[in-house]
């Protein structure tokens, strides 16, 4: 049976520094349920009920064309090794780009990643852990370098043209605001 809590506790943030792997939730009232996994050096908690992730250039920008429509998203993290675990995050996010203030503070608390294409900023208003004891016990190997050698080669330029083709809507046809207005 699950346990709900009000905000992360201690235990709960040093778990989840320690993941190497997480999923996004989100949907808009219509169209498709998107969930994401997302990975590297990306997820901070800010506080007890705030949390904040840096947004990889990818194939879609499902996450992005969601928020802009319903502001709900869901984080899960599930314990691969050690003592079984899984962990839900509920609240609201706010997209921010690089055109926004806001963007370059958080920026500043990861890694520097060429691909950086949105930083999303959570309020938590609900923590949920459960058992994992179905979860499967799985060794880490080493982290994916293809996305970050991807993004060097390409340079920011052809970043951005790739946004304009691939990332301006969701498979649903929402818009993402990627490009802050710019037509593709």
């Amino acid at each position: 049976m699950g346990k709900k809590l009000d905000r992360i506790t201690p235990d709960l943030k040093a778990f989840i520094e320690k993941q190497k792997l997480f999923f996004v939730g989100t949907a808009a009232a219509e169209g498709r349920v998107n969930i994401s996994p997302k990975g590297m050096d990306s997820f901070r908690v800010l506080g007890d009920n705030q949390v904040v992730w840096m947004n990889l250039t990818g194939s879609g920008n499902e996450t992005a064309a969601h928020l802009l429509k319903n502001k709900r998203m869901t984080i899960l993290f599930c314990a691969f090794e050690g003592k079984p675990l899984i962990l839900r995050l509920y609240g609201d996010a706010k997209i921010y780009h690089q055109r926004d203030e806001e963007f370059h503070g958080y920026r500043k608390l990861f890694p520097k990643n060429l691909g950086t294409r949105q930083i999303i900023l959570m309020d938590v208003d609900l923590v949920q852990k459960s058992c994992g004891f179905a979860v499967p016990i799985m060794d880490f190997k080493e982290e994916r370098t293809t996305l970050n050698a991807w993004a060097e080669k390409q340079g920011r330029d052809k970043i951005e043209q790739y946004w304009s083709d691939r990332n301006t809507q969701s498979i649903d046809g929402f818009e993402t605001n990627v490009l802050g207005g710019k037509a593709p």
